[in-house]
């Protein structure tokens, strides 16, 4: 395999795992929206996400190495480039080859990395602990209360918030980035260069916003 073939490779490998990250994200978001309106609501959406076979044993698993993967798979290709860039004999200036956001993805990605060890914490480690440690009964109820009581801290709120800022930051080059990795070229890119752009401000802008929600309610 040549080392051009094994770039594209790479390339396409981490748009993919990326979109598949954005796809999840976007279901996140929903459901977390839905807490803002509707308690009862929220509960059931995250009753039946918790508890759910094919969610738990089969989407979750490749969730975890979806994220797990596109990590990694950034930190290759940031090593690859700056290797590159060390041994090129042509002189590299960053801020006339690309955006300010395209040379900083893996300081984004590491503040982000960071926060996902910390929503981990929060609550992923906390229904582990829930539901196979302390086998404790089964309640539809309790998982409006518990997202509300991790909002309480000012602290928490405000690192939630700023790691939103940075997963902004890094979707705004990365989510419409991918579609070029692909291949996707076309009369439709710029339509959806703008969608990617938007989303990329929204959604994050979305998160922060029900932080702070809860926060202040």
């Amino acid at each position: 395999m040549s080392l051009k073939t094994s770039s594209i490779i790479r390339k396409v490998s981490m748009a993919l795992s990326g979109l598949f990250l954005v796809v999840f994200l976007t279901q996140h978001f929903t459901i977390n929206l839905t807490s803002v309106f509707s308690e009862n609501i929220f509960n059931t959406i995250s009753h039946f996400m918790g508890n759910n076979f094919v969610v738990q044993f089969i989407l979750q698993p490749i969730l975890i190495f979806g994220v797990v993967f596109h990590f990694i798979m950034g930190f290759i290709l940031e090593y690859i480039n700056r290797k590159s860039r060390d041994t090129s004999y042509v002189s590299f200036k960053g801020s006339s080859n690309s955006n300010w956001m395209s040379r900083n993805m893996i300081y984004s990605g590491i503040v982000i990395l960071s926060f996902l060890g910390l929503h981990f914490y929060d609550f992923w480690i906390p229904e582990i602990n829930y539901k196979y440690v302390e086998v404790l009964p089964l309640d539809q109820d309790r998982y409006y209360q518990e997202l509300v009581h991790k909002f309480e801290s000012p602290i928490r709120t405000t690192i939630y918030s700023v790691s939103f800022v940075f997963l902004a930051l890094h979707l705004y080059h990365g989510f419409s980035s991918s579609f070029q990795s692909v291949g996707f070229n076309n009369k439709y890119s710029s339509a959806l260069k703008l969608f990617a752009n938007g989303f990329s401000i929204i959604i994050p802008l979305g998160f922060i916003f029900i932080a702070i929600y809860h926060h202040f309610s």
